[in-house]
């Protein structure tokens, strides 16, 4: 199964740099929770492939959509790609 990165999560003055949020395809909250604990991979693309993990922690709003916390901070090119959810 396959997210989409949204945005990092982020407040009025912070940026929470390990915390992404993930738009798996979730109708509303309650398909998002099927979703809490799974494990999540971001792969670099390029020559030399590199891959970030991380684990869904929380939900994000009414939308279906959940925060992710990946061990390292993914770099901007991230957001808008895909990552393959376990």
């Amino acid at each position: 199964m396959n997210a989409k990165i949204v945005s990092p999560r982020r407040g009025r003055h912070t940026v929470y740099d390990y915390q992404y949020i993930l738009d798996a395809g979730a109708k509303d909250r309650k398909d998002a929770e099927k979703l809490l604990g799974k494990n999540v991979e971001w792969k670099s693309p390029g020559k030399t492939p590199k891959s970030i993990k991380g684990k869904i922690t929380r939900l994000h709003g009414g939308k279906g959509r959940v925060v992710a916390q990946f061990e390292k901070g993914l770099p901007g090119q991230s957001v808008g790609t895909n990552v393959s959810v376990a």
